[in-house]
Formats: C-alpha cells, structure tokens, sequence
C-alpha cells in the first residue's frame, strides 16, 4: 500500500544583520522623515490645487523651507505631513534670488530637521533626497555629492553660488524636498534637475538658507544693493588692456541708467565700463551682483570707470534693489 508523497517546505533562511550603508539609510530616513512634507498650492483665480512640491521642517513651531517657485503666486497653501494630515501654512518670506522660500505651518510640536554645515561636504559622500515626487509622499532616493561650488541662474539674473550637485534621483514634486547627509542633517534644499539627463541634480545650500532665514523672517525678503543700472559683460581687447594696463580682460558695459537711482546720481552714462567696485574687479555682471550685499546698503562706493578710452573714478551710494512691482 503506497502513501501519500509528502512534501517538505524547508523554513526561510534566518536573514543575517543588514549592511552599514543600509542601516545609515533607515537611521537617517525615520529621523528625518517625519520633518519632510508636502507642499500643495491652490490657484489665486480658481481656487482649485495647481501645483504641488515638497518642504522640510527646520522648527518645532511650523517654519519649512522649500522652494520659491514651488509657492509663487500661490493662493493658499497646505503642508501634508507624514503621517497624512494637513496643515495650512502661509509664506513668511521669499527669495527668487536664492530659490528658497520660508513657510509657517499652523500647529505647535511639529517634528523639525536640523540644518547642517554645507560647507563641510565632501565630493563622494553619501546624500539622500526626500520629498514627494508626483504626489508620492516621503519618497527617498539616495546617491553620492557628485560635485560642489556648482552654480545655478535664479529667476531675478542672479547667480545662486555653491550649488550642491548629486545624483540621487529626482523628479517633478521633489522641489523644495531635503538633501540629508549621512549624519541625518539636511545639507541642502532640493531645487533642480537638467531635463534629458540623469543623475543631475542640483540643491541649494544648507550653509545659504542659515544666511537668508533671518531676513526672511524680519522682512519676508532679502535686501540686496543696487546701483540702478542694466549692464552686460565686455570684453576688451589684448591692445586696450597692453595700453591702459588694465589687470582684468572685461568689465561691464553700462547699457542704461534708470532715472533717479544711485547710478544717475553719481554720474554713470550709458557706453561707460566698470572696471572695479571698492578696488574688486568687476569682470562680470554677476561679479558685481557678488558685492552688492546688505551691508553695502547705505555705502558710498568707488567706481573705478573706463569712459572714452580713458579711466576715472566716481563714487557711488548703493541703495536697497526696489521690490518687483506686482504682476
């Protein structure tokens, strides 16, 4: 008489401890997660959501930090938490210049980040992006810092410096999201990607956002100098540069003088070139944006000019940069 076959099943393999390079990953994620939320904006005419990005908390009273252009021109806007409720928050202060903007969040006790030392980074190192691509909330992607000191065009012209480039993956609603280092601090604020390529990804400094927070909250923006002219960068030529012996190869060429602003006031005309501001080269026009901080306003500065084939020295008060006037 023949039995029945048995089968046996043996039991799964007891699973082994995990790597270090995944334990630094989960110990970093459920640190940091809980201060990483979505950002959802409604449109001012419709009322209806519009656009959606990410933010990360910095302190337990509800100020985020994302992206200027993931909250411009919002109506209304409203924080998801990570454990799916929904705050609502408004716009304490923004910066076009740097991309980043400052959020308050209604609500007390909120799980906060802390804001590392960008400057301390290294090529190599371990980086680790979270944020809500698409809607998909607390996604992380991790990669290496694949370079540093990048820079990036903000939407006013201005170069935003130091740039952290890496190649942890991002997508459409990681915007304003956090870049953490392998010690759970956030390093950067997630801001861009180069359409077509992979694996390059661009994050603005943590070290850059410590600079522009207290602005932000005592003004909602950030003040910046201003000489009230247009300008392009122009080259000169090894002949011009031999005869006036010149120790820089371009300058900016004043293209227009705006009426009543310091530039007018101290005498520049259309068709002069800036040589140097306060005796630093002025080889660009992002050169000149580089000095034009908050404690030059109020300033009396020197020009160093090249007019009609000649240099002269003018000097110069620096005022505060206008507000853009409303769209």
């Amino acid at each position: 008489m023949f039995g029945r076959k048995r089968t046996f099943v043996s039991a799964p393999p007891r699973r082994g401890p995990r790597d270090a390079f995944s334990e630094t990953v989960i110990r970093v994620v459920e640190q940091i997660g809980p201060a990483v939320i979505g950002v959802r904006r409604t449109s001012r005419s419709r009322g209806l959501y519009d656009g959606a990005g990410s933010g990360v908390i910095i302190s337990p009273d509800g100020y985020a930090l994302t992206n200027n252009h993931v909250v411009r021109g919002a109506g209304s806007i409203e924080g998801v938490l990570h454990d799916g409720s929904v705050a609502t928050a408004e716009v304490v202060g923004a910066d076009p210049d740097t991309d980043l903007a400052l959020l308050r969040l209604h609500g007390k006790g909120h799980h906060a980040a802390e804001l590392g030392d960008s400057s301390q980074l290294k090529v190599g190192e371990l980086a680790i992006a979270m944020g809500n691509p698409l809607g998909l909330q607390a996604t992380v992607t991790v990669g290496v810092v694949s370079a540093l000191r990048r820079t990036l065009r903000g939407e006013a012209g201005r170069l935003i410096e130091d740039v952290i480039q890496t190649d942890a993956a991002l997508n459409p609603g990681n915007s304003g999201g956090a870049l953490i280092d392998g010690h759970g601090a956030v390093v950067g604020i997630n801001t861009a990607i180069i359409g077509g390529a992979q694996g390059l990804c661009f994050a603005v400094p943590s070290s850059t956002a410590r600079l522009i927070i207290p602005d932000l909250m005592r003004e909602g923006r950030v003040a910046r100098g201003w000489l009230g002219i247009g300008g392009q960068t122009q080259e000169f030529s090894r002949a011009l540069v031999r005869r006036l012996h010149l120790s820089v190869e371009s300058g900016v060429l004043v293209v227009a003088v705006a009426g009543g602003g310091p530039g007018e006031a101290a005498g520049l005309e259309e068709g002069d070139v800036i040589l140097h501001l306060d005796g630093e080269a002025t080889p660009s026009v992002d050169a000149i944006h580089k000095l034009l901080t908050r404690d030059r306003i109020g300033r009396t500065v020197e020009l160093d000019i090249l007019r009609n084939g000649a240099r002269t020295k003018l000097k110069l008060s620096v005022t505060a940069r206008p507000e853009p006037k409303a769209a």
